[in-house]
């Protein structure tokens, strides 16, 4: 087809207000994306290379400018884009013209025995050639990954002075391929304040729809929660030292923002690396070389299953580098502000997997059940409920151009907007410091995608606040199943300050059930019991009891083999048998059979701490009453009648509170202990009281006798 017909085949296009709006307030700077979507068709190159062009030649709405541009760009990338399967043809025309401008990857190393950068391209297959120093000052991300750029390369058969190069051994300084120019695929400069200044002409759903549309996305096509997903998949990018982790089906392009949108960002494809190249090279001349966390924004580990460190420091120091963005490497300490992204694929429902395991089942043996690691992420984002890529969900409407809008990002980590909503909200006592500063991360970087300007009222805060709570909460979700009671407080939330008697917690979708102790009265023999598995781990149990026609048996299942464990249940039938009638006269329990089952609600394993609660269960099922609503049982109920000591009442207050328990059972010796109980956990659950050692009365107490 000539260039004639080329140029007719530009997309008609309708243009609507906000495209109007856009084209006004940023000339230069935009780009329609179906433009893209129609050069990316026939050349792979990455999407910010592309749109730099058309930044470049088709920032206009005037079709004959747009078509002349169009065309313009697709001769620049035949004759100077570098197709691997033509990097012969094009070094051939680098000689037969003598110079020749190419697109390409440019990696360089230094050579410590020549005191000379190597250059290397990564479609154009030349042996390697000298990178002068200048470009290497000016442009360091070259050390670490390489930079697309736009190079002058000259062809140049012989050394200086004009005689033949000899054979033998070649060095990169024997290469005929010189580099005269380079310039970088990306805006020289971002007058940020002048950019956002524009913030104030649009809607809040108009500027989150130029933010999204800038990114490749149609909001249009998506609900207002997966709008904010997509948003927090940005979010490394304007913060520093942000720790995300998204885990979901495959499809939903988890890592398109890290390959195509942003040059500030580096994709570890299979999540693989090494210390040194991650952090800092002990073998630089003149000390260590700074690793990857030194040159790029946004470190995005894909496939975490694949995530693996040949040394054995490598996820002790990775640790220390999340929570502070400091490291130590050989005798030197070191700083850094990239942020870290986890990617990787959940293949079964949330629920699914949260029935056996955790939602960070996905990573590798070494970090699985790491809890200290998992820590210091700062938001789980849920990539279960972001939608498979499909054509509709691309915009092909005006936007900024990706690298407008990368430069932007860049420009906004040197901000701060974690303070914004401590004019109008409180965090409520179930945060510790690492959460509170994953709240604030991960609010600060949505307030300056959303708000930039740092404007933004009281209900504007709120709702990003409140994703962010959800986000941290979903990461201690999931540390309370690896670490159980260390992590116990979950509940995050916050207060008005208009209304600070009213909390406000929120939760994880994926775990509202987590709330394993309803506030409606179960069948009669059904009990909640709360106690420490045999594996020392706190965690709450419900005790399914059934009394059918027989003559006095008991049978227990769910149990496994713990003989402690099947000990404390005959403990608790023992004294059921001896003492029933005086729990509830009148009953023929002696005519009856009864059959317990144990749930473990939590998945710790069984408890010998029990028998207070089977021995309520029992009475239930035997007069039909059922238990109290809402009521946890702790206590250890022995075969002489007596009961042990109740201990750690701090941690059973925390296990009830989260479990979702509004009453707990309590010897009336435990009022003493109270006092140490933090006072927001003794206001979640109130305690009812029974005579130490009566557990008859504990019996009736429970059953409203």
């Amino acid at each position: 087809m000539d260039e004639k017909n080329n140029a007719t085949t530009v997309p008609v296009y309708q243009k609507d207000a906000l495209d109007e709006k856009i084209v006004t307030a940023f000339p230069g700077k935009i780009v329609r994306k179906d433009l893209t979507a129609q050069m990316k068709q026939g050349f792979g190159v990455p999407t910010f290379v592309l749109e730099y062009l058309l930044g470049m030649y088709c920032a206009t709405d005037d079709e004959g400018a747009v078509a002349e541009g169009l065309e313009r760009i697709r001769k620049i990338l035949t004759e100077n884009f570098v197709r691997p399967d033509e990097s012969e043809a094009v070094k051939s025309r680098i000689r037969e013209r003598g110079r020749h401008t190419v697109i390409d990857r440019l990696s360089a190393v230094l050579d410590e025995r020549e005191d000379i950068y190597v250059g290397t391209l990564a479609s154009l297959k030349i042996d390697p050639f000298v990178v002068p120093d200048r470009y290497v000052r000016e442009y360091t991300k070259m050390l670490t990954g390489g930079i697309w750029c736009i190079l002058g390369i000259e062809y140049v058969h012989g050394l200086s002075d004009g005689s033949p190069r000899k054979g033998g051994k070649r060095s990169p300084q024997d290469s005929p391929f010189q580099i005269v120019s380079i310039t970088p695929i990306q805006m020289p400069n971002l007058d940020l304040d002048e950019l956002i200044s524009h913030r104030d002409a649009f809607t809040d759903e108009e500027w989150e729809a130029l933010v999204l549309r800038s990114a490749g996305y149609e909001p249009s096509e998506l609900t207002p929660r997966e709008r904010m997903h997509f948003l927090e998949r940005m979010v490394p990018l304007v913060e520093r030292n942000y720790n995300l982790c998204e885990l979901g089906p495959r499809g939903t392009g988890k890592s398109h923002l890290y390959t195509e949108v942003s040059p500030h960002a580096y994709l570890l494809s299979g999540g693989q690396t090494t210390t040194a190249k991650l952090f800092a090279d002990l073998r630089g001349v003149g000390g260590a070389a700074l690793g990857l966390v030194g040159y790029w924004d946004c470190i995005a580990f894909d496939e975490v299953a694949g995530m693996r460190f040949k040394a054995t420091d490598a996820i002790n120091i990775m640790k220390g580098y999340m929570a502070n963005g400091s490291f130590g490497r050989g005798t030197s300490s070191y700083t850094a502000e990239a942020s870290m992204v986890f990617e990787g694929n959940i293949n079964e429902s949330p629920a699914a997997v949260l029935k056996t395991t955790h939602l960070f089942d996905p990573f590798p043996p070494e970090f699985n059940n790491d809890s200290a690691f998992f820590d210091r992420i700062h938001c789980y984002l849920p990539g279960w409920e972001v939608p498979k890529m499909r054509s509709d969900l691309l915009t092909g409407r005006y936007a900024l151009i990706t690298d407008c809008l990368s430069e932007f990002c860049h420009a906004m980590r040197r901000r701060d907007y974690t303070h914004l909503f401590d004019e109008w909200f409180r965090l409520n006592g179930d945060f510790n410091v690492r959460d509170e500063i994953g709240v604030r991360k991960t609010f600060s970087g949505l307030a300056k995608l959303m708000y930039p300007t740092g404007q933004l009222g009281k209900e504007q805060a709120r709702a990003l606040l409140e994703y962010a709570i959800e986000g941290r909460r979903r990461v201690k979700e999931q540390l309370k199943i690896m670490a159980g009671v260390e992590f116990n407080d979950v509940d995050l939330g916050y207060f008005d300050v208009d209304e600070p008697q009213v909390p406000h917690i929120m939760t994880v979708p994926e775990q509202s059930s987590s709330r394993l102790v309803g506030d409606v009265a179960m069948p009669a023999g059904f009990v909640y019991g709360i106690g420490r598995a045999l594996g020392g781990e706190w965690s709450v149990y419900r005790l399914e009891n059934k009394a059918v026609a027989g003559s006095m048996a008991f049978q227990m299942e769910g149990v496994g083999q713990g003989r402690s464990v099947k000990e404390g249940f005959q403990a608790a039938f023992s004294q059921f048998r001896d003492n029933v009638s005086s729990v509830a006269p009148g009953m023929r329990a002696g005519e009856k059979d009864y059959l317990m089952f144990l749930n473990d609600l939590q998945g710790h394993g069984p408890s010998d701490e029990l028998s207070l609660a089977e021995f309520v269960g029992l009475c239930s099922a035997a007069c039909g009453r059922p238990v109290a609503a809402g009521l946890a049982i702790p206590g250890v109920l022995r075969l002489s009648g007596t009961m042990d000591e109740l201990t750690g009442l701090t941690d059973l207050f925390r296990v009830a509170k989260n479990a979702g328990a509004r009453r707990i059972l309590l010897p009336m010796g435990a009022i003493q202990d109270l006092m140490t109980v933090p006072g927001e956990l003794a206001e979640a659950v109130s305690p009812e009281f029974y005579p130490n050692g009566d557990f008859v009365a504990a019996a009736r107490k429970a059953l409203d006798l």
